[in-house]
């Protein structure tokens, strides 16, 4: 019995000293594996807007054609959200959605190629992007 509580401790021992990583459940798949249609590895604009689109769509809930700042939630702060209201009429439209898309896309854009790849989207503008297409 003594023989088998020696192992058991070794046992626990190794597993102690052995380190631990733990990882996540579920890992999302990055944004130029999820909209990156033409399989070149980066975004440009036409598959960030079907992203940006699609988003859109579901967040406006009360089919009225615009989401205002209930709908669109911490996805765009307040003071991005007025600037992207023209008309101010406190909601904004598809095409004012994706005017701040693009508006962000070209801030992100920094070698000016029309494309994102992964560096980019990890910019502070990228990063606002990500928010407008997930």
């Amino acid at each position: 019995m003594g023989s088998k509580l020696v192992a058991l401790a070794i046992g626990a021992g190794f597993c102690l000293a052995s380190p631990i990583v733990a990882q996540p459940a579920f890992a999302a798949p990055s944004p130029i594996k999820t909209f990156d249609t033409d399989n070149d590895g980066t975004l440009d604009l036409a598959e960030v807007n079907k992203g940006a689109g699609a988003v859109f769509d579901k967040l406006e809930k009360d089919n009225d054609g615009t989401v205002d700042r209930k709908e669109v939630g911490a996805r765009i702060g307040k003071k991005e959200f007025a600037a992207a209201d023209p008309d101010n009429d406190k909601t904004l439209t598809k095409d004012e959605y994706l005017a701040l898309v693009a508006k962000l896309f070209k801030a992100a854009d920094t070698d000016d190629e029309g494309t994102l790849d992964a560096k980019e989207l990890k910019s502070k503008a990228g990063q606002a992007l990500l928010k407008l297409i997930r």
